[in-house]
């Protein structure tokens, strides 16, 4: 007879658990499913290759695909994320001017936008810097955004795009449980620059040495990593790699024509030189014509003639 109590008294508790469960609406849980399609064009340098691998060694969610023609056209990248089952897209795109090779970012959300397009400078790899800080790789890291990106809506659009691009989900497949580097996003004089950061902390035995109390919290100290590069916002389109321009940067002056300008000063100094030489010249003929006129009229049978 107790036995029979207990089990009828289980099942009213668990129909009660049911209706309650059914009154109240079970919140969905939001998850981060990104996935990045990095790729480039042919041209691109060595230094351009090293930078595509700390960035995918940096970020385990990113697939990298083969490179693309120069002849191709950029809608095709929403066809080739669609087949790697990917909705972002960032793209190195090379151009060769002469002995220069100029490199551009473009960063999509794929197939419907928007889509930005920015000029990469000051490109210094993991190799190259030789850093002392170390991350684990496949960890996710921390996104440290300067306060700058909550003032233009352009920016805040640059700043939701970097974080559907560099944040690592959970659910990654590359993805480890651990964070122990930050990427640090700056806006400055009309660029943004990029860090990356090792987050380092004590041995909690020599913080207790050294503090000597549990109470005091120990200092977290950031090591650069590295890579590190600037990038200079040109446009923001609607849509994916084309559409109506969101955004323009009137500040943005393409390479091509600082070299250009660059070529016309050099022309310029070198005209400068070549007048002056020629004026030289002049002024010496002036000078010979004057001493032979002298000489001519010293000779001796003009003076004792």
């Amino acid at each position: 007879m107790a036995s029979m109590l207990k089990t009828a008294s289980k099942k009213r508790s668990a129909d009660a658990l049911a209706e309650d469960s059914e009154a109240q609406p079970q919140k969905k849980k939001v998850q981060n499913k990104q996935r990045v399609l990095m790729l480039a064009n042919r041209g691109v340098t060595q230094r351009m290759r090293h930078l595509m691998g700390d960035l995918e060694a940096l970020l385990p969610h990113i697939k990298k695909d083969s490179k693309l023609s120069s002849s191709t056209s950029l809608p095709v990248l929403n066809e080739l994320a669609d087949l790697a089952s990917c909705n972002n897209v960032m793209f190195f795109q090379a151009r060769h001017h002469s002995t220069v090779t100029d490199l551009y970012l473009w960063l999509a959300k794929a197939p419907n936008g928007p889509s930005v397009k920015f000029h990469v400078q000051n490109v210094h790899t993991m190799d190259e810097l030789k850093m002392t800080g170390n991350c684990l790789k496949g960890s996710r890291g921390i996104l440290s955004f300067g306060e700058e990106f909550d003032g233009e809506p352009w920016l805040q659009l640059l700043k939701e795009m970097f974080t559907h691009m560099f944040g690592v989900p959970k659910s990654a497949r590359r993805t480890k449980p651990f964070t122990d580097h930050v990427l640090s996003f700056s806006y400055l004089d009309s660029k943004i620059w990029f860090r990356n950061y090792q987050i380092v902390e004590k041995d909690p035995t020599t913080i207790k040495a050294e503090l000597g109390s549990k109470k005091k919290s120990p200092q977290t100290t950031l090591v650069e990593i590295g890579p590190r590069f600037v990038l200079t916002p040109i446009r923001i389109f609607e849509g994916s790699f084309g559409g109506p321009t969101v955004f323009a940067n009137p500040e943005f002056v393409a390479p091509t024509a600082i070299r250009r300008e660059q070529r016309k000063l050099q022309g310029a100094k070198y005209g400068a030189r070549k007048d002056a030489e020629h004026d030289r010249r002049e002024r010496m003929d002036k000078l010979h014509q004057r001493d032979r006129g002298l000489a001519g009229e010293l000779e001796v049978a003009k003076l004792f003639g």
